[in-house]
């Protein structure tokens, strides 16, 4: 009968060498895939010899040996999030195509310790991070001090030091917003989020330059919790208005899913009595009813430029990347039958 797992004693490259009737060094070039190259029957041969011991290498001893780590840190606000969820798949994806692999943290567990995320991100010695955070200014002062790059991500604009990457919400708010004006709608509202951010008070301004330019009065703004609850919340509020709009740009996909919610409760017809625009383009958009029009964003690009901004040399100026969003139009403006 075999031991089990935990009595076996570790397989170690001397093992693997002796199997295998190579050096330890061969052995090592094989795992590491240099600095030496091996023949091809004698690689074969080593690789045969780690599959039959089960050897495993030491992946941290090897991160001490060489000073890195192959591993990227991600935080994010919430990967429950679908917009962030399909972000750090994306991410995930970019930073295996460069052999990197990622760690992932969610700062909405305790947004107030975000900087304590940072430093456990710092202490596993990532090569390194990625961060989406609750904060206009976060605390990076662990990464500074321990020469870990940092790009920030989700940012509408830079961050002094640090190379970002992000989309002009403002810009992209706008056209949502004109393209409501564009079906007739002369009362347009805003269902957002609890203000203060960078990113938020972008997307509400743009939502102000279409309606300003367009010669329109604003309409009414409702602000509540980030999430689909939040937006039922507001959009039970937005309905109680003695003059409710017959539109609504509300600046996230989970916010609108909410207010489709509260729309359909009070039996009013989306988008025939009120239309709807929303922020992100995640997946869940495309299949709320009626499937949502979307300013969507281009995650596949930014996690690209995210990545590669990490492997920008260290002298490198750090520089912001700002993408343009996509109209992606559905049923819930008006543009297309149900």
């Amino acid at each position: 009968m075999s031991a089990p797992p935990e009595d076996r004693p570790s397989i170690t490259r001397e093992d693997v060498a002796l199997h295998a009737g190579v050096s330890t060094a061969v052995v090592s070039y094989v795992v590491n895939s240099g600095p030496r190259n091996v023949a091809p029957a004698t690689r074969a041969r080593v690789l045969e010899s780690i599959d039959s011991l089960g050897y495993r290498p030491n992946a941290a001893a090897r991160a001490l040996k060489l000073g890195v780590s192959e591993l990227v840190g991600l935080v994010l606000s919430d990967n429950t999030n679908p917009f962030f969820a399909e972000f750090s798949r994306a991410i995930e994806k970019a930073a295996a195509d460069t052999g990197l692999s990622v760690i992932f943290t969610n700062s909405a567990l305790v947004p107030s310790k975000e900087h304590e995320q940072v430093q456990k991100l710092v202490s596993r010695q990532v090569d390194g991070l990625l961060l989406a955070s609750t904060d206009d200014e976060p605390n990076l002062s662990s990464a500074t001090a321990a020469k870990v790059r940092v790009v920030m991500l989700d940012r509408s604009e830079p961050l002094p030091g640090f190379s970002s990457v992000g989309v002009d919400f403002r810009v992209a708010s706008r056209v949502a917003v004109e393209h409501l004006i564009g079906h007739g709608h002369r009362r347009i509202g805003l269902v957002s989020g609890v203000p203060g951010g960078l990113t938020t008070t972008a997307r509400e301004l743009g939502w102000e330059d279409a309606l300003v330019a367009a010669g329109l009065p604003l309409g009414p703004v409702v602000r509540g919790e980030w999430g689909r609850n939040g937006g039922y919340q507001s959009g039970i509020r937005m309905l109680a208005d003695p003059h409710r709009p017959t539109a609504i740009y509300s600046i996230s996909d989970l916010q609108s899913i909410g207010l489709l919610r509260a729309l359909h409760e009070a039996h009013i017809d989306v988008p025939g009595a009120m239309a709807v625009v929303s922020f992100d383009g995640s997946s869940e958009s495309e299949f709320s009813w009626p499937p949502l029009t979307v300013m969507r964003q281009p995650v596949e690009a930014m996690a690209r430029a995210a990545v590669a901004a990490l492997g920008r040399g260290a002298g490198a100026k750090p520089e912001h990347r700002s993408f343009a969003s996509e109209l992606i139009v559905r049923q819930s403006c008006g543009c297309l039958p149900l």
